[in-house]
């Protein structure tokens, strides 16, 4: 068995263009499995007395288990990814002279296809348990579980829109130029914490916040970050800057949001996340180096590959594993790590010994919807030839990482 799939590893590995960098695959692999471990570690659906579902966490019982919202949360890595796969694109594409809106398209047809699976079929389930008496309550929780991630996609595709405009900032600032939306930040959250403005204020930092990793990675793209240096300062100062706003500044210690916790630090985003972004930000382009001698290794390579060619679907369907297996699982009552309440330190135990069903019960969902995320739309759009099976082709598209 070991001997096939080594085969197929080398095959995948001599396939792959000597240009492209891996570690973008890297670590794009490493922050979709921080956001898949994540939901299902901090996320637990409670059946209450009445049978009604409702979804509670962790981390509001359990303050001992913040450290994992350090780990798991690695929207950060995302858009520093997102950034650079889009610029390096964009460069490409205007090269070429391809069209700005023929360039936007084909990007935005690779999100939306997926998409517009997912919400039908959780349209058609919400219809279906209405009509099977689930419950408003039960109804709305589970869609808020699968819809409230999507947040996510709505700000990748503006930033996308944005591309050009953060490509010629970067051009004329360097990476100097993600400071306008950190300050951008800071004078939201002053304005919001200090100064009483209204909380819809809060909500331009969905865009500003991301924006700072976002910039970075087209920075990245353009050819900045070429040492340690600069990642080591941004790793330290970043870091330092989160500890103080935490300690002194009042900001919440936990960088994912918190039932029943006043103010969170991803929802809208806080200077305290975007600083925890920019520690992110410096520590993953620090380790450019390591990842790309690891991923030499073909193996290694091809297990990368393998998850980056279905991040999207992943992404999509991950919160639906879970649910499936928590809405299968009351048919044998009220399973401990599944159903009941997460307020001991066994629970977490518990929940970790499900993990790997939930990731069977994904396996199955990807490979059943993995097809949207490569249609053949996308290659039309592209005019060209659809990809023969000796061409690596991972979730930045026919370009490296675009």
């Amino acid at each position: 068995m070991r001997e096939p799939i080594r085969a197929l590893a080398r095959r995948v590995d001599a396939a792959t263009p000597p240009e492209r960098d891996r570690a973008v695959d890297a670590l794009r692999a490493f922050a979709i499995c921080g956001v898949v471990l994540g939901h299902w570690l901090v996320t637990a659906i409670v059946q209450d007395a009445d049978g009604r579902l409702y979804a509670d966490s962790p981390l509001h019982h359990l303050p001992p288990l913040t450290p994992l919202s350090w780990v798991l949360q690695t929207l950060a890595v995302f858009f520093l990814v997102g950034g650079f796969s889009a610029a390096r694109s964009w460069t490409s594409a205007r090269a070429k002279g391809v069209p700005y809106g023929h360039w936007m398209g084909r990007r935005l047809a690779r999100l939306t296809r997926p998409v517009l699976a997912v919400l039908g079929v959780w349209a058609l389930t919400a219809v279906w348990l209405t009509a099977d008496n689930a419950g408003w309550y039960t109804v709305h929780t589970l869609l808020n579980l699968v819809v409230s991630p999507l947040w996510f996609l709505c700000v990748f595709a503006l930033l996308t829109a944005a591309t050009p405009a953060v490509v010629a900032l970067v051009r004329a600032l360097g990476p100097w130029a993600a400071a306008l939306p950190v300050g951008t930040v800071a004078a939201v959250d002053a304005g919001r914490f200090a100064l009483a403005a209204p909380e819809q204020l809060g909500w331009l930092n969905v865009v500003a916040g991301w924006l700072v990793p976002y910039t970075l990675g087209a920075a990245w793209a353009g050819g900045a970050f070429k040492g340690r240096r600069v990642p080591l300062a941004l790793l330290a100062g970043g870091a330092a800057a989160t500890v103080a706003l935490v300690v002194w500044g009042g900001y919440p210690a936990s960088m994912v949001g918190v039932p029943g916790q006043e103010t969170s630090n991803l929802n809208p985003p806080t200077l305290a996340a975007v600083c925890f972004g920019l520690a992110q930000t410096g520590l993953a382009l620090a380790l450019r180096g390591p990842l790309r001698r690891l991923m030499s290794r073909p193996v290694a390579w091809a297990a990368v590959a393998a998850l980056n060619l279905t991040a999207m679907t992943v992404f999509l369907w991950h919160q639906t594993a879970m649910l499936l297996t928590t809405s299968v699982g009351l048919s044998a009552g009220r399973l401990v790590g599944l159903h009941t309440s997460p307020v001991t330190a066994a629970w977490a135990v518990q929940r970790l010994l499900w993990l790997p069903v939930f990731a069977l019960v994904l396996v199955a969902l990807v490979l059943s919807f993995r097809h949207l995320e490569h249609g053949r739309g996308s290659a039309r759009t592209e005019r060209r030839p659809a990809p023969r099976l000796t061409t690596v082709r991972t979730s930045g598209g026919g370009t490296p990482h675009g």
